[in-house]
């Protein structure tokens, strides 16, 4: 299981939010210092999402350190926040030099870029599969639709997706643990690789979550709050 740091960038700054609030904010200093720490650390991959983008996504004020930082370190990044476009999606890649990107509200409101950006950028593209209750949230968490996730991930797979960020958010940026039940579901039964997020709380999510062979684990608050060791869930992560 991969175990991915997560680095919330806001005004260039490391930031968590509470429940997505930009008001409800913790700085946490330098980014670039922060990725520089978790690849010492033996992190495999880098989880950043650009704040101001995603809030407004005409708003650029982060590219410079999103570039520094994957220009500077040596593990790949999987970068989210304000993509509305193909181009949102080259540009990234491209020129930002993500790894791999993720795909938000866009991937249900205009299906058509969802499937061009699978033709042109396969396994570059990782599918957000933010949650409350079981049914599906776009629009930065302010609209519940009446889609179930697990149909939804059998849609996704059926046009093409093999990666998916399942969030449950009544759980993100509380530390009260995350859905894992959901997660295995998810996985198991619509066959995507699925990257847990939203609310990990100690290392008893760790051991579920990879005994379980889910993919890849995001991992925030609890970094940031140190109620989990980025070096001991990278190892244990391994051992079971």
């Amino acid at each position: 299981m991969i175990v991915f740091p997560a680095i919330d960038i806001l005004d260039n700054q490391c930031v968590r939010l509470y429940k997505g609030d930009p008001t409800q904010k913790t700085v946490y200093g330098d980014p670039l210092e922060k990725a520089k720490i978790f690849e010492q650390a033996g992190a495999q991959y880098l989880h950043i999402v650009d704040l101001n983008a995603a809030f407004d996504s005409d708003d650029k004020t982060n590219f410079e350190t999103i570039k520094k930082i994957t220009s500077y370190v040596n593990i790949p990044v999987q970068l989210g926040g304000g993509i509305r476009s193909l181009d949102d999606i080259s540009y990234r890649i491209e020129v930002l030099g993500a790894e791999r990107v993720i795909l938000g509200t866009i991937a249900y409101s205009s299906p058509y870029i969802l499937k061009e950006a699978l033709k042109r950028f396969s396994d570059k593209i990782v599918v957000g599969m933010d949650a409350k209750d079981g049914f599906l949230a776009i629009k930065g968490w302010q609209e519940i639709t009446q889609k179930d996730v697990l149909r939804l991930g059998s849609e996704l797979k059926d046009i093409g997706v093999k990666t998916v960020l399942f969030t449950d958010i009544s759980r993100d940026g509380v530390l009260s643990g995350i859905n894992i039940p959901k997660t295995i579901q998810i996985q198991n039964q619509c066959g995507l690789d699925v990257i847990a997020s939203g609310g990990a709380k100690d290392m008893n999510d760790i051991e579920e979550l990879s005994k379980a062979n889910i993919y890849g684990v995001i991992l925030g608050k609890s970094l940031y709050e140190n109620k989990i060791d980025l070096k001991k869930a990278i190892e244990r992560s391994k051992q079971c």
